[in-house]
């Protein structure tokens, strides 16, 4: 691990509030990402693993232009709490003010739930993509893909968590159409969570 790992951690240890559950998030994903490639390139090509090449395949092609920008996922959401913070710092000397700092707080909030709602529906695409995958890749690396699919799992319910702090203090028919689509996500992460694990399990004759 380089430097740059290290700095990464150190800022998540410190005591400034961000980044923190969200970007983390979004760091899992991106971890889980590449372990599912990894396991990808380890399947393409390999005679043995034939079945898995297609999968395989779809999986580096989609994926590996997509960890940056699950990287930029990550400073997205440390960003979003950022500019709640600044709204709930505006002036409130007089009706004009509480106004404007009323709506930007709104606003802001939003956007601090729409950051991880959009890394738990990505998480979620990922799990999709693993869940077809277990069923054919190296089964040498499938304790590889199997702990993607846990990483994915857990950036779901971070990033959910996230999500409902910030609804839980703003009301809409926008925030009833966040709340609908996240909770279809949480859904969905543990089903395929619980078929990859299944599938894991029968492969290696865990059970």
């Amino acid at each position: 691990m380089n430097d740059g790992y290290k700095a990464v951690l150190g800022a998540i240890a410190s005591s400034d509030p961000t980044p923190g559950g969200g970007s983390v998030a979004a760091l899992s994903l991106a971890h889980a990402q590449s372990l599912a490639i990894m396991v990808a390139r380890l399947t393409a090509g390999k005679e043995k693993w034939v079945d898995g090449h297609e999968s395989a395949e779809s999986i580096i092609s989609k994926w590996v232009p997509k960890i940056g920008a699950t990287i930029g996922l990550a400073e997205k959401d440390a960003h979003a709490f950022d500019q709640v913070m600044g709204a709930y710092r505006l002036p409130k000397s007089d009706e004009k003010e509480k106004e404007f700092r009323k709506l930007s707080i709104r606003e802001a909030t939003i956007g601090a739930a729409q950051a991880p709602l959009e890394t738990a529906s990505e998480a979620l695409d990922l799990l999709s993509d693993i869940e077809s995958f277990s069923k054919s890749c190296n089964s040498n690396a499938l304790t590889d893909l199997a702990s993607a699919a846990e990483l994915s799992s857990s950036a779901v319910n971070i990033a959910s968590m996230n999500v409902r702090i910030n609804l839980d203090f703003i009301e809409g028919k926008d925030v009833d159409e966040l709340s609908t689509r996240l909770d279809a996500v949480v859904e969905g992460s543990a089903y395929s969570l619980e078929r990859i694990r299944s599938t894991v399990s029968e492969r290696l004759g865990w059970k």
